[in-house]
């Protein structure tokens, strides 16, 4: 009987109605599909070598589908786990299924798929895992990294920095100012094969090191547009240059706001002598580990992706004028940044 005809395979109207719709596909799996083909044929007495000739199927798939849907008729087709006993998704399912979740897995490793927790749970399908995950809105292969700031003066120096923001003081200036530092000037071994129809744009794997560049660069908060230099180092001497040159970018005596990081280099003994004499700057440092508090970070960001990702620099000097020419192309069109802000321990509560 194993490649003869097979008589005892008789299915009822609904059922008959149920494969037909699995076969067609449509919005169904395509492994589905393919095991309502085979009852199908079945039922229709064709042998398991025609089967085999006409869907590519081996003998030992086809009983395998023919034994699942004999005991479990249709439901069968849609796999299982051994001992599985679990079909439905109750409330008490789904809450037994998302308590399961949040423990590590038994195997050692760092999360859930939801595969392995439908073996371990004994569920009929892992689709009930990713339905009670979906309604949860639960991702286990995801994770989110945060800083937490430890500054004793957070909520003092927050509140100055986005007073800044939101209330500019009038007549004076407000820059957000950082350092990118250590950008490679990589440069290419093998030809940058362009992007075409149905291909992304492929670099080769091996580069040269041309040596890097530090940018400064001072965003201003009214305008959007961005003040940037290169140097070859960051010390502290290439901090209060770039201090000098945003200074003469206004008019003598206009108070100047400079938002900014805790970098040692900003704030030596030669800074503080350098204040001393311009008092018409001040410095305003965010809390520590709070960098997204600098709006500058916004616009590394851009540069990154827009340029230095993926840029082919073959020299030092040709990553400087890349990096300028970039800088004056943007401030061509430079908007301010819309800054808001959500107090999330009262959406929390």
């Amino acid at each position: 009987m194993a490649h003869g005809t097979t008589p005892d395979l008789v299915l009822t109207p609904s059922e008959r109605t149920q494969l037909e719709r699995l076969a067609r596909g449509g919005r169904s799996r395509a492994d589905l599909a393919r095991r309502a083909r085979i009852i199908l044929r079945l039922a229709a007495g064709a042998s398991y070598l025609d089967i085999q000739r006409g869907l590519g199927e081996s003998s030992r798939t086809i009983g395998k589908w023919k034994q699942r849907f004999l005991a479990d008729r249709v439901a069968g087709l849609h796999g299982r786990y051994p001992g599985a006993v679990a079909t439905v998704l109750t409330p008490a399912l789904e809450a037994r299924i998302l308590a399961w979740t949040r423990k590590p897995p038994i195997d050692g490793s760092t999360h859930w798929s939801s595969r392995k927790l439908a073996r371990a749970l004994k569920l009929s399908s892992h689709t009930l895992v990713a339905r009670a995950w979906q309604r949860a809105g639960l991702q286990p292969h995801r994770i989110e990294r945060y800083m937490r700031s430890t500054d004793p003066q957070f909520e003092t120096k927050a509140a100055d920095v986005i007073g800044l923001y939101v209330h500019p003081p009038q007549h004076a200036a407000v820059f957000c100012l950082d350092e990118k530092t250590a950008i490679q000037a990589l440069d290419r071994l093998d030809p940058v094969l362009p992007l075409s129809p149905g291909r992304a744009e492929r670099h080769g794997f091996e580069y040269y090191r041309h040596g890097t560049l530090s940018l400064y660069a001072a965003l201003d908060v009214k305008t959007g547009a961005i003040l940037g230099d290169t140097a070859a180092r960051h010390t502290s001497e290439d901090f209060i240059k770039f201090l000098e040159r945003l200074i003469a970018t206004q008019a003598r005596g206009r108070a100047i706001h400079i938002v900014l990081d805790n970098l040692a280099t900003h704030k030596t003994q030669k800074v503080r002598t350098f204040l001393a004499d311009h008092p018409h700057v001040t410095l305003h440092f965010t809390p520590t580990y709070s960098s997204w508090l600098n709006q500058i970070e916004l616009w590394f960001a851009k540069i990154e992706r827009d340029l230095l990702a993926r840029g082919v620099f073959t020299s030092l000097p040709d990553l400087k004028r890349k990096i300028l020419r970039y800088i004056r192309k943007y401030n061509g069109g430079a908007t301010p940044i819309r800054w808001s802000y959500t107090d999330v321990s009262r959406r929390i509560a």
